[in-house]
Order: structure tokens, then C-alpha cells, then sequence
């Protein structure tokens, strides 16, 4: 499905083309009949003759209303450049032509109407030589002319014939299963509800599907689809499709806005451009400078933070980035405009290189330059790694649309960081383009990594005697999601750089040395433990003589064995006790407290310490006053 816009002058005859070529008037409006001009867009629909329907979208000429037409032009496959043969090149000819030329019109042909009114051959020789010459220099130069008379239906074949042959040269629109409408209408019909209508790119809509309005966010589901007033379950990327949206409020969509599938957009108040000023600018465009911004079937206002000059003067290109008052939803690759407010005045356009950038950047960075440079110019490989720079750690989808490469082009793109180690995968699993397996770009793993690494020796430097650093501790000082953490803490201990049990993670190797002092009390402490096992010092005691963190230490070694916040043993101690205690409950059935405390040669404190802790790890269990062992 392909969509033609018309472009041109005012009264040069676009309506009554359109209307000559489809059977349709596109002026829908009484003003627009009054007065014999064309405010809002309107639409038609024709036949080729190999077969295919293209719509129509007619848009306004008089530079009072240039605004809408630009609401209309962005999604369109070809134009049709429309001239009066009794007034030629105009200054409306020329605004249209230029911004025809700044979104990269992929194909279209300049029909020279009303030949009918000036028939001389002489006359339109010179009005060609003069069309020419006003379009050597843009997306037209190549493109044929047609003469035509829409009243006496003079020429109407060959152009449709020359439509046909251009639109058979051009690919048809991708499908890349993130369907986007930008709104150019929005309309309540009785007994249906809230219909939107615009140009569908990126993606198929089906019957019933699951979709949202952004930015505003209303949410409902897709209930009929029309292409050219036909009703369809499917509508396929480049239609002009109507769309029956329940669960929405009408009066609450605006113009403007994008009908998406639910969670597959998100909307900026940000995009990092490339921006080219138009030569017969009428001034250089200024940093900090105020402009209206068009994508899409939007418009906002929004602030020029110019990053490698200064000022634009006519002619020259830069690197933009456009702080926006309204939110919008474009991508990578959209093309856009900017006009000047007051007085009103197209300056030039480009291609949106970023469209989620990290934030607000730098002026003079070379790095940032270099980086939109590479987003704007180079291969797949290139945009997919730009787009995961950019993105630092995410799902492998959510870089894959970021980049907004064709899936198979993406594919191949990402097999090929993968196998270079330029993208690094930090989960497991199959990477495919469509999964939400994280990765991230090898710039930033390294800068992770050293930080995991700096962070963790850090910590053993300031506390030499504890086993490493609490995970959670690990976690807020890196600043990640807890699921990106734990992908890079399991991946750092699959490559041996970092340990990971209990609670702490700490250098691979890692062990608590003890200096010599430290070395003689703890010496000193264990004698004590020797002389009493049974009924050693307690934990505070302990703590006492060797040290807090010396004592911890002993105890995450496993040469010390707590059994309550007081109680502690030598793990070898421990360990001939519970080996009693077991012996005496297999012989016996049952023991008591007493028991165990006349056995080991102990007081109460410790014998009942000791069976709670038995309790506690479900070796034992209460029967009475007396413990047996637990089935």
C-alpha cells in the first residue's frame, strides 16, 4: 500500500487534480468549498494499472496553512510537485520544494497543470526550463514532468502511468513489527466511537489488538480497520488507514499524538539531530534559539542547543539536540522540520539521529560528536553498538529498536558484536533480536567491571579482616537495577574475578590475613576454648580480647561456630558435641536437658543454647521436657 502527497502553490490546481484523478473532492470542509482553498488535509484514492491502490493526501498551499501540510507530508511514498502552467515557480512552490528535499521524498513527478488556460508550447517550454532549474538541487532534479489539464482531462493517463512506473521502482514499506500511525484526524462517528486516521509505518495493526495513544497514554483496543473505506482485518505499513479505537476518549486525542502497540513506544521531551539550514534562509539560526519542531503529524515548540557552533548561517549543517516543550514519539531515522515562529519561516530539517539520548549533552564534546556521527553514517554494526552505547545496559529488544534496523539487517548485526566481543551478553541464553536477554556494549562492561573490582578491593583495603563486601552494599555503590547486578556479579564469578556465597562478594583468592599481634591474641583466645570446650568464653568476651572484626573473621573462616547471639564455640568443639548428643539420643530415644549438661560437664547456659540451636536446624525436637531426634 502507498500513499502520494500533493505539494505546491496555492491555487494551482491540487484539489481539482486529485478530484479529476479519483472521483473525490478532498476538500471536506464548507470553508474550504467557500472559499476554494484547502485548510485542513483531505484525501482520495486511485487505481493503477498494475492493479494497486495508493491513497491521496492533499495538502494545503497558502503559507498561512504550511503548518498542516506538513502534518500530512511525512509519511508519503512519492509526491506529486503540482505547478500552474500560467504562473509557474512560486514562493510556495519553492517552501514545498525545499521541505519536500529536507524529508527525503523518496520518489515523485511535477505536474504542470492548466494547460488548458496556458496552451502555448513556447510558454510551457520556458516554464520547464524555469522548474528545472528550481529543482536541480533537491530529491526532484531527475523527476519527469507531466502536462496536464484536470478540467479537460488532458494528460490524466500519462500521469498515472508515471506514478505507476516510479512506485514500481521503489521497495515497499517494511514491516518491523512496531507499528506506529502518527494522528493527522480524530473524529467520533455515532454507533462506532473514536476513529483516528494517518499514514501506518514500522508495523501491521490487526483486529483486536492491544493498543495506546502517546504521549497522553489512553489505552484501549483496536476495533475495525479501513483502508480507503474498505473494511480490513489487517492493515499493512504505508495505508492510509482509519482506526476504531475503543475504550479512548475523543476528545482528549489531539493531533499529532501515535497510535502504537501497547509498551513498544515511549515518548521524549529530547532527540539529538542532524540539521540542515536552508541557503535562502532569511537569517543564521542561533543557539538557544526558539523553533517550531515537526515529526510526524506533531508540532512543538523547542529550544536549539547548537553542539559544534556557535550559530548556523544559511547553507550549513550541525549537530542539534532540541529540548522540546511537548512531548513527541519519533525514532532513529524519522526525518523532521523546523520553522521559525515569528515570522513564520521554514529554516531547514534532517534525520533524527537519537531519539531517547542519555540526557542533556555536553556543547564541543568530541566524543558526543564523534558518537552522533557514527549513528547517522555508519554501518549496522555501527548503529546497533551506537544504540547499545547509548542504552549502557538493556535488553537486547529494547537496543534492536533503539537502532531501528530491519530485524534480518539487526540480526546479522548482532551476531557479528556478539562474535567480536564488542557486545558483551550478560545473561544466558539464545540472543536473538527479539529477546530480553541483557547486554551490554564493551565500553561499558570494562568501566563495570573496573568499578566491581575498584569497589571490592576498596572494601577488603578498609576492613582487611572481614570475608568481603554485603551484596546489598555492592549494589547501592554501583547504582544498578538488582537484575542487572546479579547478571554481573554472576558473570564476574563465572570468569573468576570475584567470589560470591554468604551474603558477601569479594576478589577471587581472597583471604583474611592476620598480623601478628592480631595472631597471638587470637592464639591466647583458643587456649581459653582448649582449657573449657564445653564451657568456653562468651561472644562478647571474645570480642573483648580479639577484636570485633578479628573475631567475625574467625567465624566466617569456620574455625569459630556460633550457636546464639552469646554462645560460641571451636568448630571442632562443636562439632564432638553434636556428635555426643546424636550417639546419646540414638541409644536412648529421648534425653533431657540435664542430661546433656551432666555429659558435656557444662552449666545450663550452654546446654540449652546448644539444644535450641539443634532445634532451630531441625536435627532435634521437644517431647515433653526431654529432645529426640527429629524424622
Amino acid at each position: 500500500m502507498r500513499v502520494i502527497g500533493t505539494a505546491g502553490h496555492v491555487d494551482h490546481g491540487k484539489s481539482t487534480l486529485i478530484a479529476a484523478l479519483t472521483g473525490t473532492h478532498p476538500d471536506r470542509l464548507k470553508e474550504e468549498q467557500a472559499r476554494e482553498m484547502t485548510i485542513e488535509l483531505g484525501f482520495g484514492w486511485l487505481t493503477l494499472p498494475n492493479g494497486e491502490e495508493v491513497g491521496i493526501v492533499d495538502v494545503p498551499g497558502h503559507r498561512d496553512f504550511i503548518e498542516n501540510m506538513l502534518s500530512g507530508i511525512g509519511g508519503i511514498d512519492a509526491a506529486l510537485l503540482v505547478i500552474a502552467a500560467d504562473e509557474g515557480v512560486m514562493p510556495q512552490t519553492r517552501e514545498h520544494l525545499a521541505i519536500l528535499d529536507l524529508l527525503q521524498i523518496p520518489a515523485g513527478l511535477i505536474v504542470l497543470t492548466k494547460t488548458d488556460i496556458a496552451s502555448d508550447s513556447a510558454w510551457l517550454d520556458l516554464v520547464e526550463i524555469d522548474i528545472r532549474a528550481a529543482v536541480s538541487n533537491t530529491v526532484l532534479r531527475n523527476a519527469p514532468i507531466v502536462r496536464v489539464s484536470a478540467q479537460n482531462k488532458i494528460g490524466l493517463d500519462t500521469l498515472v502511468a508515471q506514478l505507476s512506473s516510479i512506485l514500481e521502482q521503489k521497495p515497499a514499506r517494511p514491516d518491523l513489527s512496531r507499528p506506529r500511525l502518527p494522528i493527522d484526524r480524530v473524529f467520533s462517528m455515532s454507533g462506532f466511537g473514536t476513529v483516528v486516521t494517518g499514514t501506518l509505518s514500522d508495523g501491521h495493526f490487526s483486529l483486536g489488538d492491544e493498543v495506546e495513544i502517546l504521549p497522553s497514554g489512553q489505552q484501549g483496543r483496536i476495533r475495525g480497520l479501513q483502508i480507503h473505506k474498505k473494511k480490513e482485518e489487517v492493515a499493512a505499513p504505508g495505508s492510509r488507514t482509519a482506526v476504531n479505537v475503543s475504550g479512548v476518549d475523543t476528545a482528549k486525542i489531539q493531533r499529532g499524538e501515535v497510535l502504537v502497540h501497547t509498551g513498544q513506544y515511549q515518548s521524549t521531551r529530547r532527540v539529538d539531530v542532524h540539521f540542515r539550514l536552508l541557503k535562502d534562509a532569511s537569517s543564521t539560526l542561533k543557539h538557544s534559539s526558539e523553533v517550531k519542531f515537526f515529526v510526524g503529524a506533531s508540532e512543538t515548540i523547542a529550544t536549539v542547543r547548537l553542539l559544534d557552533t556557535e550559530e548556523l548561517n544559511p547553507g550549513e549543517e550541525g549537530w542539534i539536540q532540541l529540548e522540546l516543550r511537548d512531548p513527541v514519539v519519533t525514532v532513529r531515522g524519522d526525518r523532521y522540520i523546523l520553522r521559525r515562529p515569528s515570522p513564520s519561516e521554514t529554516l531547514g530539517g534532517g534525520t533524527i539521529v537519537d531519539h531517547q539520548p542519555n540526557g542533556r549533552h555536553k556543547r564541543f564534546d568530541e566524543k558526543i560528536l564523534r558518537s552522533l556521527a557514527s549513528l547517522a553514517q555508519g554501518s549496522p554494526s555501527d548503529i546497533l553498538l551506537e544504540a547499545a552505547l547509548a542504552a549502557n545496559t538493556a535488553s537486547i529488544k529494547e537496543v534492536v529498536t533503539k537502532s531501528r534496523l530491519e530485524p534480518s539487517t539487526a540480526e546479522t548485526a548482532l551476531g557479528e558484536l556478539l562474535q567480536t566481543g564488542q557486545l558483551v551478553l550478560l545473561e544466558e541464553g539464545s540472543p536473538k533480536i527479539i529477546s530480553d536477554l541483557l547486554i551490554i556494549a564493551l565500553p561499558h562492561w570494562n568501566d563495570l567491571r573496573l568499578r566491581v573490582e575498584g569497589t571490592i578491593n576498596t572494601y577488603h583495603q578498609q576492613f582487611p579482616l572481614r570475608r568481603g563486601i554485603p551484596r546489598e552494599e555492592l549494589k547501592s555503590k554501583l547504582k544498578v537495577s538488582p537484575r542487572i547486578f546479579n547478571a554481573v556479579i554472576k558473570k564476574l564469578v563465572g570468569e573468576k574475578v570475584v567470589s560470591d556465597g554468604g551474603g558477601a562478594v569479594s576478589r577471587m583468592g581472597f583471604e583474611i590475613q592476620f598480623g601478628a599481634s592480631e595472631q597471638a591474641k587470637i592464639k591466647e583466645l583458643k587456649r581459653k576454648f582448649d582449657q573449657s570446650p564445653f564451657a568456653p568464653p562468651s561472644v562478647k568476651e571474645c570480642q573483648a580480647e580479639i577484636g570485633e572484626d578479628a573475631f567475625n573473621a574467625l567465624i566466617e573462616m569456620g574455625e569459630f561456630f556460633t550457636v546464639s547471639p552469646d554462645v560460641v564455640f571451636l568448630t571442632k568443639d562443636y562439632n564432638e558435641m553434636v556428635k555426643i548428643i546424636h550417639s546419646m539420643l540414638t541409644q536412648n530415644g529421648l534425653i533431657t536437658l540435664g542430661e546433656i549438661r551432666d555429659k558435656l560437664n557444662t552449666s545450663r547456659k550452654y546446654a540449652q543454647a546448644l539444644l535450641e540451636h539443634l532445634d532451630s536446624i531441625n536435627m532435634t525436637m521437644r517431647d515433653g521436657d526431654a529432645r529426640r531426634l527429629k524424622k
